[in-house]
């Protein structure tokens, strides 16, 4: 079965590259067995001079010379038929390879040679197999003229770089997955630098349940925490309002239908305050899901006169129960993003440049952190916003290049149809499905790719696979990638720190690659748990700080004196609700200005002139 190796005849001149005096070592075994997708190479385990060496080792790539081509292909096992070795004698072994394509030289000398997946001619029985050259690796990798950015080096030859198309990567979305620890974050932060160096025209959006990624992105990111964001009640749709309003649980059918016939005629108030509840119906009526301002005092002041009228009387406690969680929610201070701004106006615009960074003045990524926010409300924020992202990139008619991290995104999108919100899902399905075509993208980052939606983990066309230690996460990956490189994935419980397995668009073929080493500052999280470093002996924990973040509720401030009288007949979002100051009184030591009293009219007479 194994061929002498005084029988090799050594490659055809026309591709020999080697000086005539040097040695045969890279004529390293024949071919043996061959199918359609792998082959068997009949080799031994010692050089030339008998030394025991790594030649063949698993995850190393060889070339079968067949004259005009040279086949690719991929190690991914090595053993002796019986088992048994010999210190005496040369040890025969058995190559197993996984055919990855071929490598023909170009037309005219000297020019790169061209790397095709597939294979058009299979190698022979006895076709010579060696170590693959340099320029041939290149060749293997090389993404033929594509937009490209290097974000590591290739794991079996760390002379030559890795490389991905960044534009195919961002606009056929992409995923990083990998357990725990083993650079996922880091990969991120690497990606994000390159992607904006690269197109700076490139908008980013971060959703960071960790609070990690704005302290690894200091010159290019915006941070938006519960504190810092501004999005009003009146942008959310119906869905997600009842989200909030019903904190995550299940909701009740009889108050969302309320809602749905009360917020139309709320939003019609503001828009049109002396048409009272009446609502008009055409081409421009309002509906509850219509981003229109309104005010929470008047969708309380229709449910109050719903209330009342007569024929009410049976959905009384469905009516008080729904005003019940509407002040609740408004009243609630982990709320305060959304319920905060007592002047109701239209800031639409406001808000959404500033959460998408139009424009960006430089930063154009915006990390949103989560951590602080309340988890019945995260996924009501999250569908808000995907839907936004989408909206913004359809009606710009792809002037606006939008990316959509989601980081965790197990979170959001559950494989599980009856876990997470049903809105948020849709909203990022409709950016997997469609976005590309008007330039919103997605990236996802999960840690248990098995648990996330598989509809959205198959629109994503490029993977970086980094270390799984799970079976069913490992299959998850395996079902995605091509049968011609099924056996690369071998090594995915066995990587190390930085090292990743790459396929897809964005890639020529699938590459075992090492990460770029990012600076210690520009790591995810690591600010964060230098902060949080062992406390010394005799260094207490502050208690009383941990409650009063715990319990998120702003300080009472001082009283004001009114300079003025207050009109309660106006309402904040009312034409006239910004009338000039009137001019101010000069108060006079007798009187006492605290209730609003003015000294012309209080314990005096009208004199005449």
């Amino acid at each position: 079965m194994f061929v002498e190796r005084e029988a090799s005849v050594g490659e055809p001149t026309s591709q020999e590259r080697r000086d005539g005096q040097q040695n045969d070592k890279r004529i390293l075994g024949n071919v043996v067995q061959c199918d359609g997708a792998r082959a068997t190479i009949s080799a031994y385990a010692e050089d030339a001079e008998g030394t025991v060496t790594g030649l063949w080792t698993v995850g190393k790539m060889i070339s079968i010379n067949l004259g005009s081509t040279r086949t690719v292909g991929l190690v991914y096992a090595i053993g002796k038929s019986d088992r048994v070795w010999s210190n005496e004698g040369q040890n025969a072994i058995e190559v197993s390879i996984e055919l990855i394509g071929e490598v023909r030289d170009g037309a005219e000398p000297g020019a790169k040679p061209v790397f095709d997946r597939g294979i058009t001619t299979y190698p022979h029985i006895g076709a010579i197999a060696h170590r693959i050259r340099s320029r041939d690796l290149q060749a293997v990798y090389d993404l033929a003229g594509r937009h490209s950015i290097t974000i590591g080096t290739l794991s079996q030859d760390e002379a030559i770089d890795a490389n991905i198309a960044i534009d195919d990567t961002l606009a056929r979305h992409f995923a990083i997955v990998g357990t725990t620890g083993v650079g996922k974050s880091t990969a991120v932060s690497l990606l994000l630098r390159k992607s904006i160096e690269a197109r700076p025209d490139l908008r980013v959006l971060i959703l960071d349940p960790h609070n990690e990624f704005a302290a690894s992105l200091p010159e290019y990111c915006v941070k938006v925490d519960s504190k810092t964001l501004d999005l009003p009640f009146w942008m959310f749709r119906l869905e997600e309002f009842a989200e909030v309003l019903f904190r995550g649980r299940e909701t009740e059918p009889e108050e969302v239908d309320v809602l749905r016939d009360l917020i139309p005629a709320a939003k019609n108030l503001y828009r049109n305050p002396s048409s009272g509840s009446y609502i008009r119906r055409g081409s421009d009526a309002l509906t509850a899901d219509t981003p229109v301002p309104y005010r929470i005092a008047d969708l309380i002041k229709q449910i109050d006169e719903r209330m009342g009228m007569l024929e009410s009387k049976n959905d009384r406690p469905t009516l008080k129960s729904l005003k019940t969680r509407i002040e609740s929610a408004a009243s609630d201070p982990r709320y305060r993003f959304m319920f905060n701004s007592r002047l109701i106006e239209d800031t639409i615009h406001e808000t959404i440049g500033n959460i998408f960074r139009v424009p960006n003045h430089g930063r154009p990524v915006t990390c949103f952190e989560m951590a602080g926010m309340p988890s019945e409300v995260v996924n009501s924020v999250c569908s808000v916003l995907a839907r936004l992202a989408f909206d913004l990139a359809l009606w710009s008619e792809g002037r606006l290049r939008l990316l959509l991290l989601c980081e965790e995104a197990h979170r959001y999108m559950p494989a599980d149809p009856r876990l997470g919100f049903a809105p948020t899902r849709h909203a990022l399905s409709r950016i997997a499905k469609e976005g590309r075509k008007y330039g919103c993208y997605l990236g996802v980052v999960t840690q248990r790719p098995g648990e996330l939606d598989p509809t959205i983990l198959s629109q994503c066309s490029t993977f970086f696979a980094m270390r799984l230690a799970n079976e069913q996460d490992q299959a998850i990956i395996r079902s995605a990638i091509a049968d011609s490189s099924a056996s690369t994935l071998a090594f995915l419980s066995s990587m190390g720190q930085r090292e990743a397995i790459a396929f897809g668009e964005g890639v020529a073929t699938t590459m075992r690659l090492k990460f770029e080493k990012l600076s210690r500052e520009f790591i995810p999280g690591t600010a964060k748990r230098e902060q949080t470093l062992p406390a010394e002996a005799g260094d207490d924990v502050d208690l009383a700080g941990i409650v009063e973040r715990l319990r998120n509720v702003p300080k009472p401030q001082q009283s004001i004196a009114f300079a003025e009288a207050v009109d309660t007949g106006r309402q904040a979002g009312d034409p006239d609700y910004r009338k000039p100051s009137a001019p101010r009184v000069q108060p006079d030591d007798d009187f006492d200005l605290r209730y609003g009293l003015k000294p012309s009219t209080f314990g005096m007479r009208q004199q005449n002139d």
